[in-house]
């Protein structure tokens, strides 16, 4: 495909897509984090609940996420707005270590009042802090369909 036919994918559509990914793992997390400790876990104040509480709130969504990222280019959200995350010099997949990379940039990006999220809206490639600190970029297809980007050394207008 030609770079020319592909576009980077702005603020309000990341945002969309990170609210569909919410409620993805809202639906899938909630009766898990029942079953192990019930209602009470939803009253407790706590921080983190014990274990369990750490694997399925904070690790299974990490390593979700990022298998997603490398095996698909694209967690559910950002498949729905015809998104995908791309290596942002070759627009190949991203590697395991950019997506974990990408992954932990997400807490860089939220900590000072989630500027680092917010700069997609400003930058010329749409990149927040955590795209650019795992080197990648979020295209799709002009007209919103899925993008099977293959740069080769060329980026999208």
């Amino acid at each position: 495909m030609d770079s020319n036919d592909l576009e980077y994918v702005g603020f309000w559509p990341r945002v969309g897509a990170a609210l569909i990914d919410s409620l993805v793992l809202l639906v899938l997390l909630i009766p898990a984090i029942y079953l192990v400790y019930g209602w009470e876990y939803f009253l407790d104040e706590a921080l983190i609940k014990g274990p369990a509480d750490v694997l399925i709130s904070w690790v299974l969504p990490a390593v979700a996420c990022i298998w997603l990222w490398v095996k698909l280019r694209a967690t559910p959200g950002k498949m729905l707005v015809g998104a995908e995350v791309v290596d942002a010099t070759t627009g190949e997949t991203i590697s395991l270590k950019q997506a974990i990379i990408r992954y932990l940039g997400y807490f860089v990006s939220t900590i000072p009042l989630c500027l680092g999220i917010f700069w997609v809206a400003f930058d010329p490639r749409k990149q927040g802090w955590h795209d650019k600190i795992a080197g990648t970029v979020v295209v799709r297809r002009k007209g919103g369909r899925t993008a099977q980007v293959a740069f080769k050394g060329q980026q999208p207008e």
